[in-house]
């Protein structure tokens, strides 16, 4: 992935994360974002964890298309979950930012 491509990646998200969050106040009935979080976080994330499912199956066997859709899937469906539990999407930043330049095996075994 270019750079160009990540920022824009990072715009997208952005963008979503804060129309995500304005449809905390719409109607369930108009707003499937708004039903989503209507139903609270255990459905937001029993819909996160089933979007992830299809996502490791796609990975397997389908198209690179359609492994695109199927995470385009996963990060909406994450940052419904991130609102439903009023996490800001740039707290997710920060812990990713502090994780920067550290090996992934050093990274786990300081969790424990």
């Amino acid at each position: 992935m270019t750079e160009p491509a990540v920022a824009e990646l990072g715009d997208v998200i952005e963008r979503l994360a804060k129309t995500i969050s304005l449809r905390k106040s719409a109607s369930p009935a108009a707003s499937y974002t708004a039903s989503l979080l209507a139903d609270g976080p255990l459905k937001c994330a029993r819909k996160f964890s089933e979007e992830a499912v299809e996502l490791a199956l796609a990975a397997v066997s389908e198209s690179p298309e359609r492994v695109a859709s199927e995470a385009g899937d996963v990060i909406y469906h994450l940052l419904v979950l991130l609102a439903a539990r009023d996490v800001d999407v740039s707290a997710v930043a920060a812990a990713l930012a502090a994780r920067e330049g550290q090996s992934g095996h050093a990274e786990k075994t300081s969790r424990k």
